[in-house]
């Protein structure tokens, strides 16, 4: 993976200023996102962006509005799979009574006086199952989000976490 810096979309609670400060392509992703919510309000949302050599930029977007997970993904189409310049655009809507489990991992470093938070690690595993392609033969689908220090820092580490705690909150929950 290539190392790339982006700018924090941390400090911004709606995801319009997040997605337009973070995302190389804000337009694409919030066009197909509105359109899903349907005017829904959105309750929390969490951002991923990172550079590879293989095909470019890799973008996603998930939001949840209280009854749904909405993922929206971008990538740029690896050489030779498209013209030149182009990418896929993607949404996934999953119902959270889909969601069967939630967790959150974090990873601690010790200091002189306590522990601090270098990396977290949420999952999501679904009702869904695919089959595995190697291994043993089906699995739960599941969703991963992960931050680092050195990949979103503290803040963006602090809004994962908060955007667990919301679905941790929902999950369960008779939905309406």
């Amino acid at each position: 993976m290539t190392e790339a810096v982006f700018p924090d979309w941390a400090p911004f609670k709606e995801l319009d200023a997040a997605a337009r400060a973070y995302l190389r392509d804000p337009e694409v992703a919030l066009d197909c996102l509105n359109s899903a919510l349907a005017g829904a309000q959105i309750l929390g949302f969490t951002l991923e962006r990172f550079v590879n050599e293989y095909n470019g930029v890799w973008q996603e977007v998930v939001v949840c509005d209280g009854s749904r997970l909405l993922l929206w993904h971008g990538e740029d189409t690896a050489p030779g799979e498209g013209p030149a310049g182009s990418m896929i655009s993607s949404l996934r809507v999953v119902p959270l009574s889909a969601v069967t489990e939630i967790g959150c991992r974090r990873r601690l470093i010790r200091t002189a006086t306590s522990h601090r938070v270098d990396a977290v690690d949420v999952y999501l595993l679904l009702s869904s199952v695919e089959e595995a392609t190697d291994g043993p033969g089906i699995r739960h689908d599941a969703l991963r989000f992960g931050k680092t220090l050195t990949d979103g820092g503290v803040a963006q580490i602090g809004r994962l976490e908060e955007f667990a705690e919301l679905l941790a909150g929902l999950i369960g929950r008779p939905l309406l």
